[in-house]
């Protein structure tokens, strides 16, 4: 599973005061921004395990690089690695071409089934659970640099997957059935719509 988000690299304008007795640290509501940057996570729901990796760049170049380094580095000897996505514009084995030679794209893309969760939808990747514990636990406050950020999320990183989490997905073919019926087709009415405009041409 990989989910792909944004994050902005927030620092100080003035310094915090810190936690005292009987008072809460106290953080200006103001800010410098110091630009973004994209974080890529990658979750194996049979294990747990996070991988991410931070660029400053979200491109088609960045994700093949990602993809290649997981079918090479993380699944060298997985015969088919499954990967779910949502349906982000770089999110396309078409990425790989535009990052590597016809061949070597080709060998990475043989390697993978793909699966896309439905146009917002995107909930339905596992990953979001990682880039959400990912967020909860290390993000969420104001870090000033990326490189404060990628090191801050290494050992956050290296820490987390000392015990990892097996997910547990309870959401079934079933309940998507219910649960996401506006993105189903509607048999009937493509039928019916069918047969009412064969009914209106002239015999």
């Amino acid at each position: 599973m990989v989910y792909e988000k944004p994050y902005q690299i927030l620092d100080e304008c003035r310094n915090p005061l810190p936690m005292k007795t009987s008072n809460v640290a106290k953080i200006d509501s103001e800010y410098v921004r110091n630009g973004t940057v994209s974080i890529f996570c990658f979750v194996q729901p049979h294990s747990g395990r996070i991988l991410h990796a931070v660029e400053s760049t979200r491109t088609a170049v960045d994700w093949a690089e990602k993809i290649k380094y997981l079918v090479d580095e993380i699944g060298p000897n997985s015969k088919k690695i499954i990967l779910v996505m949502d349906n982000l514009n770089t999110h396309s084995l078409a990425s790989l071409y535009k990052a590597f030679p016809p061949e070597e794209a080709r060998r990475i893309a043989r390697r993978l089934k793909v699966h896309y969760t439905p146009k917002h939808g995107s909930w339905l990747d596992i990953a979001e659970i990682g880039i959400n514990v990912m967020t909860r636990e290390c993000l969420n406050r104001r870090i000033p640099s990326i490189d404060a950020f990628k090191q801050e999320l290494k050992a956050w990183n290296e820490e987390y997957d000392k015990d990892p989490s097996p997910v547990n997905w309870q959401f079934v073919a079933e309940d998507s059935r219910i649960k996401l019926k506006i993105l189903y087709p509607d048999i009937a009415k493509n039928r019916r719509e069918r047969d009412e405009r064969q009914a209106a041409k002239p015999q």
